[in-house]
């Protein structure tokens, strides 16, 4: 039973102020519930304690949906970077990925600025221990408080019907350098060992995994002019809507490891955690540690090594690609044997953290736990790696969990409409062995799902929602309706081939894409949308087949595939996919569809086959 005294009444209550937990709590008090924000220190909201950058392949898709959903990470974003390059622009606009250098010092401090002025919200510094829970429904939780007005012996009750956790790598954490572990869920912070064993308790199914972080280098003591330097692009918009003069900051280096690097890590592997066996936790396969590179990738004689700004300041850089666990005298021997790093000086030491993670199978598509109603989990809680997945997550539980507390029906992105749909998809489908990336290859509709038709795809159902106010929507429909005007327009006089090899000759030029779209035709037409145009226009004849799919797979998601269906009957099936179909036992044709490798023609002939069956029975 609850204890009457001191007991504060809430809608939403988050615990966990990562990118999860803040874009959250930022949803749930932007939709009106009257929402807390549970962390163990105030001053690291939204913390980056690995990468100081957001977006890249992928991962860039799911941040131009969160701003499409009105969330917070892109409203820091275009505050803080310090430099904006666009990733894969040799091949097409399907798989371009944002990504920016952040100052993640302003980042954080930003953050919990946004989230102070929301009216519905409360930041409190407090460590929960356990969730209050009767009749198998959520009712809160327990803190102690961490401030000096209160006794971390004299627990507050927090009542609300709905709690989103999002421990990122604290639940059980433990933090490796050499041969040295502690308990820790980041670097100089305390891991939480009692919610881990209450979660275990509930009877939920727990697992393990690891990631890392590179040493920190000081500037100073780096030679530049031995490293190549890496440009910046030239951008008219970033994350948001709006368009803005993009402006580089601070530069950008890439250096790279030898084979002196690499023998010099091979003769001191008996002082790696990870060489030694002792840490259990599964690491992330694409962002592996330096040591498991060198190891996986016997054949490379070198490794890039992306240098960048910490933040403002730039006094410290990040050595991206040098996550290791060795000992820091091991880490100083290895990092001197780069090129430009010959007097480098590390401020602070690499290491790795494994951690406890929820099996996200046990959850809905809304990412409610299904045998605990009201309890939300986000983040690496889930099983996934980096701040674009915890943020796309946790503006999706922060908008289901008010949904939740308003007894409405849940909010649920497909993945035929969305990234975010995707990665949800995959993790409550599929679980997870490793940490979860997103890669524009998980999205079987990524020609359809760019991030230049983010806003086009999802904003009417953030403003529906209350997530975007009148103006803003007002705006993007502006621009939507310029956009299918346009291609009106263009379509009305020649075929979508002639336009392609027009486009192609001119090598797209916006300009003069521009000037072809005003003829017989006054629009207003944003970067934004000439670039929507070119898309459409370059992946016309795909785009149509890909509607088929997505309307096939719309229509047969929920029919079921018969327990007596050989796999092995079917003709024109591969003998791997028979396999993958054997081992995962698919119920329905959406979970077969989600087996890798999964082909359109073998999703086709599981329909005929499935149907078939089910009429012969009838």
């Amino acid at each position: 039973m609850l204890n009457n005294s001191n007991i504060q009444n809430y809608d939403v209550i988050v615990v966990g102020a990562g990118h999860a937990g803040a874009e959250a709590a930022y949803a749930a008090a932007k939709l009106g519930s009257k929402t807390v924000l549970v962390t163990l220190d105030l001053n690291k909201i939204s913390l980056m304690p690995c990468n100081p950058s957001i977006g890249g392949v992928g991962k860039g898709q799911i941040v131009f949906e969160i701003s499409a959903l009105g969330g917070l990470m892109p409203q820091l974003c275009t505050q803080t970077y310090l430099q904006a390059r666009m990733l894969n622009t040799r091949k097409g606009p399907a798989v371009h990925g944002l990504r920016l250098q952040i100052d993640k010092t302003t980042y954080s401090k930003l953050s919990r600025e946004k989230l102070a002025e929301l009216p519905n919200l409360t930041l409190l510094a407090g460590c929960v221990d356990s969730i209050i829970i009767e009749n198998n429904t959520i009712q809160g939780i327990e803190v102690a408080p961490n401030n000096n007005n209160n006794n971390n012996n004299n627990k507050i009750t927090l009542k609300a019907p709905t709690v989103v956790l999002t421990t990122g790598t604290f639940l059980n954490g433990l933090l490796h350098t050499g041969h040295v572990n502690q308990p820790g869920g980041r670097r100089n912070e305390p891991a939480v060992t009692t919610l881990a064993q209450f979660l275990k308790a509930l009877g939920l199914k727990i697992g393990r995994l690891k990631t890392g972080t590179p040493p920190r280098l000081l500037r100073t003591s780096i030679d530049f002019s031995q490293l190549e330097a890496q440009d910046a692009h030239e951008l008219n918009y970033l994350y948001e809507f709006h368009p803005l003069k993009v402006e580089h900051k601070l530069p950008c280096y890439i250096a790279y490891t030898n084979p002196i690097t690499h023998q010099t890590i091979l003769d001191n592997a008996i002082h790696s955690p990870i060489f030694a066996g002792k840490i259990q936790g599964k690491p992330p396969r694409y962002c592996p540690s330096i040591e498991d590179k060198i190891i996986r990738f016997a054949d490379k004689s070198g490794h890039h090594v992306f240098v960048e700004p910490e933040d403002a300041t730039y006094e410290e850089v990040y050595p991206s690609g040098l996550s290791t666990a060795m000992p820091i005298e091991v880490q100083e021997k290895f990092i001197r044997t780069i090129k430009g790093f010959e007097q480098a000086v590390i401020t602070k030491a690499g290491y790795a953290v494994e951690y406890d993670y929820v099996c996200p199978s046990q959850l809905s598509h809304s990412l409610e736990l299904k045998a605990i109603p009201g309890l939300f989990l986000a983040g690496q809680i889930n099983g996934t790696t980096g701040y674009e997945e915890a943020a796309g997550q946790g503006i999706m539980v922060g908008i289901n969990a008010h949904l939740k507390a308003q007894n409405l029906a849940p909010f649920v992105l497909s993945r035929e409409e969305s990234y975010i749909g995707v990665m949800i998809d995959d993790l409550v489908t599929l679980g997870v062995e490793e940490p979860y990336r997103m890669f524009t290859s998980r999205a079987e509709r990524r020609i359809v799902l760019r991030q230049d038709n983010s806003f086009m795809r999802l904003s009417p159902k953030a403003y529906q929602l209350g997530m975007l106010s009148e103006d803003l929507y007002r705006e993007i429909a502006q621009e939507n309706n310029s956009v299918l005007r346009a291609l009106e327009n263009f379509r009305s006089t020649k075929t979508d081939a002639q336009l392609l090899k027009l486009f192609g000759e001119l090598e797209c030029d916006p300009q003069t894409i521009y000037n072809l779209a005003k003829l017989n035709l006054d629009l207003n037409l944003s970067g934004r949308a000439i670039e929507i145009i070119y898309a459409e226009i370059k992946y016309a004849e795909y785009i149509k087949r890909e509607q088929k799919e997505i309307d096939k797979s719309v229509k047969y998601r929920d029919l079921a595939i018969p327990t007596t269906l050989d796999f092995k009957l079917i003709p024109g099936l591969s003998k791997e996919l028979q396999e993958k179909l054997i081992k995962y036992q698919p119920q329905n044709i959406a979970e077969a569809n989600l087996i890798k490798g999964m082909t359109p023609a073998a999703i086709s002939l599981l329909i005929f086959k499935s149907r078939t069956d089910i009429f012969q029975k009838e």
